[in-house]
């Protein structure tokens, strides 16, 4: 049987009241504990409800090892509750709830990353480690890779949309079951493809949360995919003309920073704002001589290319450029077409496990655009029902990432502007946008990245250093935030604060006044 919204209904009816508050402890024990029997959910299956105690160390056995986390700290008491819905002939989805002991009354809902097999087990225990009941998804399928889309059009479907709409629907009610009382607020938080869902959820299902923080969204996906096999042509495989090693990248990051870091007036490591940058990558020419820090013209030429905007074979913008500051050598040194592109391509486009990605051409742009399956590119610019029904909507990006060109989100920010015929005041009402300087893709990087995105971005759960916090009470009290407060650690692991960095709300940008380049208080947004 399908998924469909009647059979939504039929779901929610069949949950079952625990009844008892979970509020003394023993009473949610018991609650938890017969919640895998009374659940019955038509075309579900109930795997398990355990309570999981704080401290206790998590092992996935059974986790797809794409998937690579193998365990979890749980740092709060919990009631887990595992489950599976059918939601096509060819499909389904597994839920996991993480169900607080100390519930605040809020629901938050977490995203995936890449392809969308994994459970984000970091962003469960984070959400319920600060009273969240807070639920994920494997997105339709099991593991990091595109195989199982393979002539199942119901789990590109799940992928696409459906797997995140329906952790809306069903958690929610879960959590009324199990607690007695409905949530006060929902939100959302997921990154790189949790950002694309997120931005899904606001612009086809905007009533499933009332504030959500997405960051670096792989949104506009089939643009994105081209650009991933774009790369690899530009550069050519080892031992072509164009072709970077390791020292050569490395050449090309320093390099940039020699002439782009102190644009902003300090001279740190960060590019503060790279659209200041046009890097000239033709000073690395060194003509006859060759070394570790020489490039061949050809060489220079294909950085150039990388740096550059992608077109399409009418002369059309596909995909904005790839940030100067990012450190890619890990990426690109290898020179391996992206495996999302190959796996998008070979069995979902194609349909053809075979096709070799060497042969992808500008050409190809015209079959991959033309495969929007649900709308899975995620580019509608018309907020205007998250708008409308008082959501709000936390964007962020580090401009150090990699993976996906922080233009890209600037670029949405603006389609929406245009979309909706809004200036960035009107639009500061419901949706901010913060470039993360210093940030890579969602967490790491050289500067003050920390911004309580997710456990390893976390600092402090505060309004002004925490966008998880920071939706909470612009939601809940109307307090919209400026700036992010972005904090960096030293490396030697001691907990050493080095610097802290108010990141600015697009299209605003930070500017040195003087004094302490680390601290937040020589630095204005303008």
């Amino acid at each position: 049987m399908a998924w469909t919204p009647a059979l939504a209904s039929l779901l929610l009816l069949a949950l079952p009241r625990v009844g008892a508050s979970p509020s003394q402890s023993s009473n949610y024990a018991n609650g938890c504990a017969g919640l895998k029997e009374r659940v019955q959910l038509p075309n579900a299956t109930v795997h398990l409800s355990e309570v999981v105690k704080a401290g206790t160390n998590l092992t996935f056995t059974n986790y797809d090892p794409t998937c690579t986390l193998t365990s979890q700290v749980v740092k709060s008491d919990i009631c887990r509750l595992s489950f599976d819905v059918a939601t096509s002939s060819d499909s389904s989805v597994r839920f996991e709830a993480w169900l607080p002991l100390d519930w605040s009354g809020r629901f938050l809902g977490v995203g995936n990353g890449g392809l969308g097999g994994c459970f984000k087990y970091d962003d469960l225990n984070y959400g319920s480690s600060h009273g969240f009941a807070t639920i994920g998804t494997n997105n339709g399928h099991d593991g990091n890779q595109g195989k199982p889309f393979y002539k199942h059009p119901g789990v590109v479907e799940d992928y696409a949309y459906r797997a995140i709409h329906l952790e809306a629907v069903l958690g929610k009610e879960i959590v009324q079951t199990f607690y007695g009382s409905r949530h006060k607020k929902s939100y959302y938080l997921g990154c790189s493809t949790g950002g694309r869902q997120g931005f899904k959820e606001a612009q086809e299902f905007p009533e499933d949360f009332d504030g959500i923080v997405a960051g670096a969204p792989a949104f506009d996906m089939t643009a994105l995919f081209f650009w991933t096999g774009y790369l690899p042509k530009v550069l050519g495989k080892p031992g072509s003309p164009s072709y970077l090693g390791a020292a050569e990248w490395n050449a090309v990051y320093d390099d940039i920073l020699e002439q782009c870091d102190e644009l902003d007036g300090v001279k740190d490591g960060v590019i503060e704002d790279p659209d200041l940058c046009q890097y000239r990558p033709e000073a690395l020419i060194c003509g006859k001589r060759k070394g570790a820090t020489c490039l061949t013209g050809a060489q220079a030429a294909a950085v150039r290319d990388v740096l550059s905007p992608a077109y399409g074979p009418e002369g059309e913008l596909v995909y904005p450029r790839l940030q100067p500051g990012s450190n890619v050598t890990d990426r690109l040194v290898s020179n391996q077409p992206f495996g999302y592109l190959l796996d998008w391509m070979r069995y979902v486009v194609l349909e053809n496990p075979e096709w070799d990605p060497w042969t992808f051409t500008v050409d190809d742009w015209v079959q991959l655009s033309g495969r929007d399956d649900y709308n899975v590119k995620t580019w509608n610019g018309d907020l205007s029902r998250v708008r409308d029904r008082g959501a709000k909507i936390i964007h962020f990006h580090g401009l150090q990432d990699p993976l996906i060109s922080s233009d890209n989100s600037a670029r949405y920010y603006n389609h929406v502007s245009q979309t909706m015929e809004l200036s960035s005041k009107e639009l500061d009402e419901f949706y901010r946008y913060f470039r993360i300087s210093g940030m890579a893709h969602c967490r790491g990087g050289t500067g003050a990245n920390k911004i309580g995105n997710n456990l390893d971005t976390l600092d402090k759960y505060e309004p002004e250093s925490n966008v998880l916090a920071a939706i909470v009470n612009w939601v809940e009290k109307g307090k919209a935030p400026e700036s992010v407060l972005g904090t960096q650690y030293a490396l030697t692991g001691n907990k050493e604060k080095v610097a802290s960095r108010k990141h600015c709300r697009y299209p605003r940008r930070n500017v040195y006044i003087g004094g302490d380049s680390s601290s937040p208080k020589s630095w204005r947004c303008e």
